[in-house]
């Protein structure tokens, strides 16, 4: 068993300890200053740690393993309810499931921390742990497609190094994290050197939000996002589909807006399926009432040989063809079917479960406002918003210039958890990342509209059903990490473990 394997090479004590100081910290990143009060809590892990470094590499690795499982499992434990209460998966099934994503996750914390055995007694150790930390994230958010959920760098939105993120992007809010947090552990040995450390950097960090790379840019558009709160239980569901669709159908002829957004899925039938004349109706609705319509839908792919289905959003505008953006950065086991794993995603009775892939140098969305001007959304679906470099490629690539991001999601899938608080703060990160404004139209919440630092500027009670209608500022210009992405803080993290294996072989 792994369990017993991975636990029984640590001591006892540091198990149960390291076990809740993961929890912990997961749980924290909830709170209002999360991101602040998350740094102290990795201090104290560094000094648990560091009293086993004098152990065997298994037993230190292990321990590395036992804290990212109690992060983890209490981060993502939501799962459960996607494979429980959604899937029909029986309880001890779907909890064994959480307990290996904890665990497959777990395994880049503990080669992350490695750093912390290999630069022992090395005064700069903390930046050689950092980098690590930077690396490791990074591989996260790419293997198996990536799964970079639940890092440090979403917290800091709360955090002291949340003004870093238009620089140099979130891993570089990770690697000050990491950073500071050792300092602190060093402080006692090192009181002088450490507290005037942690304060310069906190300092520039809070003087970097001075400098703003993104200005408003035309006048506001009027929007309104649209929140069904319909129960993924029902979503296969006939009869329910039907009400669904009329539901968000009246909703959107309530009122004329430059943009209307539905979540994601929100017409859960593939086009070819949907009420005939749905879609030509709703265009001459945005024909006549002058407004944008942006809604998510199953798409229909067509190649040579068959027909593929997309997680779609699909934009009307008055007297123009349809646009279509096909979700990009697909969710393993929910949207597509990694090779082998086909018994798996049958025990889940979800139809449609293997989608095609759009391309990723997909078009924004024009919306044309009713005086006239124009503005470009760059649309994501979902958990596309996890991956922030992939998003700034995007904008920094686009033909057009991209004023404004909007996120089509629905989590009902995970029921009343903190899935949403969690992609909330993504968003946020996101749009601190570019320097735009973003929306976010959601199924269960949290339906939102962000300012270009992140903040939320109106947003909808989650669970209700109810309708937000306001106006956003659309801003252009680039940040430099749009710019440049994850180039610089993934080669100063490169350069420093360099720099630190060389001087390791000297000594």
């Amino acid at each position: 068993m792994v369990i017993p394997y991975f636990i029984r090479k640590a001591k006892s004590a540091d198990v149960f300890i390291l076990l809740i100081l993961g929890a912990l910290l997961a749980g924290v990143a909830e709170l209002p200053y999360g991101g602040w009060i998350q740094i102290p809590i990795l201090s104290l892990v560094w000094w648990r740690l560091n009293l086993n470094t004098h152990s065997n590499f298994k037993s230190f690795f292990s321990l590395g393993m036992v804290f990212g499982v109690g992060y983890f499992a209490i981060g993502l434990w939501w799962l459960y309810i996607s494979l429980h209460d959604i899937g029909g998966i029986n309880s001890l099934a779907s909890g064994i499931a959480v307990f290996l994503v904890s665990l497959y996750l777990a395994l880049y914390f503990a080669f992350a921390n490695i750093a912390i055995v290999q630069f022992q007694k090395f005064r700069l150790q903390g930046l050689l742990l950092a980098a690590s930390w930077v690396l490791i994230e990074a591989l996260r958010g790419y293997i198996f497609t990536g799964f970079p959920w639940m890092g440090f760098a979403e917290g800091q939105f709360n955090g002291p190094f949340a003004p870093i993120a238009p620089l140099l992007g979130g891993l570089a809010c990770t690697f000050l994290v990491i950073w500071i947090s050792w300092e602190i552990y060093l402080a006692p040995k090192h009181l002088k050197s450490s507290v005037m450390l942690i304060v310069s950097v906190i300092t520039l960090s809070q003087l970097a939000g001075l400098v703003s790379f993104t200005k408003p840019f035309g006048e506001p558009i009027s929007i309104r996002l649209i929140q069904g709160n319909f129960e993924q239980s029902l979503k296969f569901n006939p009869q329910a589909i039907r009400q669904q669709i009329n539901f968000y159908t009246s909703q959107i002829k309530e009122g004329a807006a430059d943009l209307i957004v539905i979540p994601e899925t929100a017409f859960p039938w593939p086009e070819n399926n949907l009420p005939s004349g749905l879609l030509n109706y709703l265009q001459e609705f945005s024909n006549a009432s002058s407004s944008n319509l942006l809604l998510g839908l199953i798409g229909e792919v067509r190649n040579s040989s068959d027909v593929q289905y997309s997680n779609r959003a699909t934009g009307l505008s008055p007297n123009s063809a349809p646009y279509h953006y096909d979700k990009v950065h697909l969710v393993p086991f929910g949207e597509f079917i990694p090779p082998g794993f086909h018994w798996f995603v049958n025990a889940f009775h979800v139809p449609m479960s293997d989608f095609a892939r759009g391309s990723p140098d997909q078009a924004p969305f024009k919306i044309v406002r009713q005086d006239g001007g124009e503005i470009y959304a760059a649309i994501t679906i979902c958990y596309e918003d996890v991956f922030g470099d992939e998003v700034a490629s995007r904008i920094n690539n686009s033909d057009k210039p991209v004023n404004l991001l909007i996120n089509m999601t629905n989590l009902a899938w995970f029921g009343k958890s903190q899935a949403s608080t969690q992609q909330l703060r993504l968003s946020q990160l996101r749009s601190l990342e570019t320097g735009l404004p973003a929306l976010r139209a959601t199924n269960t919440g949290i339906t939102a509209v962000l300012g270009p630092d992140g903040k939320v500027q109106a947003s909808l009670p989650e669970f209700t059903q109810a309708t937000l209608s306001t106006t956003v500022q659309g801003y252009s210009g680039k940040t430099p990490f749009v710019i440049w992405g994850n180039l610089p803080i993934l080669s100063i993290s490169c350069l420093l473990l360099i720099w630190g294996f060389l001087r390791h072989r000297r000594f």
